[in-house]
């Protein structure tokens, strides 16, 4: 045998295994279970970093202040340093919500000290915030996130009926450009196949994620598992928030959301880049070596297979095309489920090889971002 068709059965015993072995993470059915309500609804306080974020907060914080919550809740919006008018446009919907919105706060801590980030510091002023209102739960969500009026009603009943300290959803992100279209899905595909959700929620288990834009957290376990000073440094602060918490013996639930939506555009590839560059090399732990293994990993579960097609129908391989087409058929099934709860086109599945490639590049250039000592730069901020 050849070398290519070794290569190519290599890729295809991979796709058997992420298949069948991966936590089934390529469906799309975990999904928030529907609850009977409490007894007795607990109070929350949503805490909301933001930085400027004028421009989409008209189409999210009224979804806060609007929420359908039968129990005390109040809205904490944190403005970390802005200079686009952040805290002016929030007090001015809030204002315009009228005296049946959720009550709402803004403040400000000013920067962050040596050793944070700005959004965990800004986090970490308004979870004191909702600690002196005595809330029982915090829902930790991102400026740009949009919810539907049950959506903290749902969060709640689904804690307290499972016994959950942490239920976090995956906010639906925008797929209205063509970029959009074509890389969103994979993102999240590429996350649920590093995190499977059904590990994720498995109790005992070591694996431990949550979706930033979302994360209901029972106020009990944040104070002992240090949230956030013990994540203070944290650049993916989701998934290191929820290790710290499955660490300490509490119970997370992570699933796909139905009433949950980021409102954040990325019209263009460039934004889209910067959003996966900026903590790629991040959730590599700054390793070389596992930077090395996940661009080998890559091209070999999702460039070989194309590439053993075209090789051995030009080279007069059939076995080796065969290979390839069958290795790049399942990879296009595992993909179908996400195109479907995004609503594409079952087509765009066979485009996935293509997209892997551009997120394989994102990584390298967030390696060489941060050699070159840029870090993770977001909104003015550059992190080590």
């Amino acid at each position: 045998m050849t070398l290519l068709a070794w290569i190519v059965l290599f890729s295809l015993a991979a796709w058997g295994w992420l298949l069948l072995g991966q936590g089934l993470f390529w469906r799309t059915d975990v999904r928030l279970p529907l609850r009977p309500p409490p007894a007795q609804w607990p109070s929350v306080a949503v805490v909301v970093p933001a930085r400027d974020e004028a421009a989409v907060l008209p189409d999210s914080l009224p979804s806060l202040l609007a929420q359908a919550y039968p129990g005390e809740a109040r809205v904490f919006l944190v403005d970390d340093g802005s200079t686009d008018g952040t805290a002016e446009t929030a007090r001015a919907l809030a204002e315009k919500a009228g005296d049946r919105a959720l009550p709402l706060t803004v403040s400000s801590p000013g920067e962050p000290p040596e050793g944070w980030t700005g959004k965990l510091w800004a986090l970490r002023h308004g979870i004191e915030q909702a600690y002196r209102a005595d809330a029982e739960y915090l829902l930790l969500t991102d400026a740009d996130i949009a919810h539907r009026p049950e959506s903290l009603r749902e969060l709640v009943a689904a804690a307290e009926a499972g016994g959950y300290d942490l239920v976090s959803q995956m906010a639906r992100l925008r797929t209205a450009t063509g970029w959009e279209r074509l890389v969103v899905p994979a993102f999240v595909y590429f996350f649920a196949q590093l995190y499977p959700f059904r590990w994720v929620n498995r109790a005992g288990g070591r694996t431990a994620a949550a979706a930033g834009g979302c994360v209901l957290l029972k106020a009990d376990a944040a104070r002992r598992a240090g949230i956030p000073e013990a994540v203070r440094g944290a650049l993916i602060d989701d998934v290191s928030v929820a290790r710290e918490v499955k660490r300490t013996g509490g119970r997370i639930w992570l699933g796909l959301a139905e009433r949950v939506d980021s409102v954040r555009p990325y019209p263009r590839l460039a934004e889209l880049w910067g959003m996966v560059s900026r903590s790629a090399y991040a959730q590599l732990r700054h390793n070389p070596l596992l930077l090395a293994a996940a661009v080998g990993g890559l091209a070999l579960v999702y460039l070989v297979p194309p590439l053993a097609v075209a090789a051995g129908l030009l080279g007069g391989a059939p076995a080796v095309a065969v290979a390839g087409a069958l290795a790049w058929a399942v990879m296009a099934g595992t993909y179908l489920p996400v195109l479907r709860y995004y609503g594409q086109p079952p087509w765009a599945a066979a485009l996935l090889p293509f997209t892997a490639g551009l997120y394989l590049l994102m990584t390298v250039d967030s390696a060489v971002r941060h050699h070159r000592g840029k870090g993770a730069a977001w909104k003015g901020r550059t992190y080590a």
